[in-house]
């Protein structure tokens, strides 16, 4: 029996892996200091007085209206991709008993999103005695459906307002199809059309792969898909908010390209942060200061929402 299936913490990662994360969110703060610092200097101010009246000119009432419903909402679905996929999979629980080991799960996400998905499975290992590797591979399995649905989104907004996004966006329609051809053989290859490798497709991380029907992706992907539109209206208005003109139908497009980088498992989301000023380079202060209140509060306040649920949590896990 491995370590996690035993209920003990995977180990942790190398003192080099965890180094090179912080280099990179370094380089990429780095790189924006260096775009902020050059837009002020043109202005004749400081870069910190040029952010300082980027904050000072958003109207952070309405923004709050904006975030704290949409972050509940968020996490409401969220919940149930995760409530859906573990009952499908693993063990069939109460959606209600899903709530705290999503929202706690949410603490450990302020670092990395996937370690949080990962003491999810550990959670699970410990309260209802599913194997751990099966736990974990209900976790790779949410992570492949948010690849394809957001995949899938991408190319919905490049077909509407391609004519509008930065130019790198012309590459969204290639990887949308290679995506796909590597869906369609992933899904052969798991469903048995291919007899090679047979051995490593019974292995207990794939378990979920095994069981899971073409429909049933579609199914996590149509019940995360309200996130990402929700999103969509929250992040446009919010945007306008800063000062910088933006459509639901640019932000279609855009959104799933940042969540993509959100993905990246740097400290403070600074991959996704970058990625604003990249895709929008005429904005370095608006974007900047956008990107880091946006994807900070959010991730703090799931963290809060998991506060809120810590105790039970506890509770249902030692207790």
């Amino acid at each position: 029996m491995t370590t996690t299936s035993a209920g003990h913490a995977p180990p942790k990662s190398p003192l080099w892996q965890r180094a090179l994360l912080w280099l990179i969110t370094i380089g990429c703060f780095a790189w924006l200091y260096t775009r902020i610092d050059a837009a002020a200097a043109r202005q004749g101010t400081s870069a910190a007085s040029y952010l300082l009246d980027t904050f000072a000119n958003v109207s952070w009432g309405p923004w709050l209206a904006l975030m704290i419903p949409y972050s509940a909402f968020f996490f409401l679905v969220d919940s149930t991709v995760v409530w859906r996929v573990v009952s499908w999979f693993n063990a069939r629980v109460p959606w209600t008993s899903i709530l705290p080991i999503r929202a706690s799960a949410y603490i450990i996400s302020i670092v990395n999103e996937q370690v949080g998905k990962g003491a999810m499975a550990l959670y699970l290992n410990r309260r209802d005695g599913v194997p751990g590797w099966e736990v974990g591979s209900s976790m790779l399995f949410i992570m492949f459906c948010e690849l394809l649905y957001l995949t899938f989104w991408a190319n919905v907004g490049y077909l509407f307002a391609h004519d509008t996004l930065p130019s790198q966006f012309a590459l969204v329609p290639w990887i949308g199809a290679g995506v796909l051809a590597v869906f369609v053989a992933w899904v052969a290859y798991f469903r048995g059309a291919v007899k090679l490798g047979a051995g490593l497709r019974e292995r207990p991380m794939l378990k979920a792969f095994r069981e899971a029907s073409p429909l049933r992706y579609i199914i996590v992907a149509a019940i995360r898909t309200p996130a990402l539109l929700g999103a969509v209206v929250v992040y446009t208005l919010a945007l306008r908010l800063f000062g910088v003109p933006a459509s639901f139908l640019d932000m279609l497009g855009v959104l799933p390209v940042i969540f993509f980088a959100a993905a990246i498992p740097t400290p403070m989301r600074a991959a996704a942060i970058t990625i604003w000023v990249v895709l929008f380079p005429s904005n370095e202060a608006a974007l900047s200061a956008f990107g880091l209140v946006m994807h900070n509060f959010f991730i703090f306040f799931n963290a809060a929402i998991g506060l809120a649920f810590l105790r039970r949590a506890n509770r249902e896990l030692f207790g």
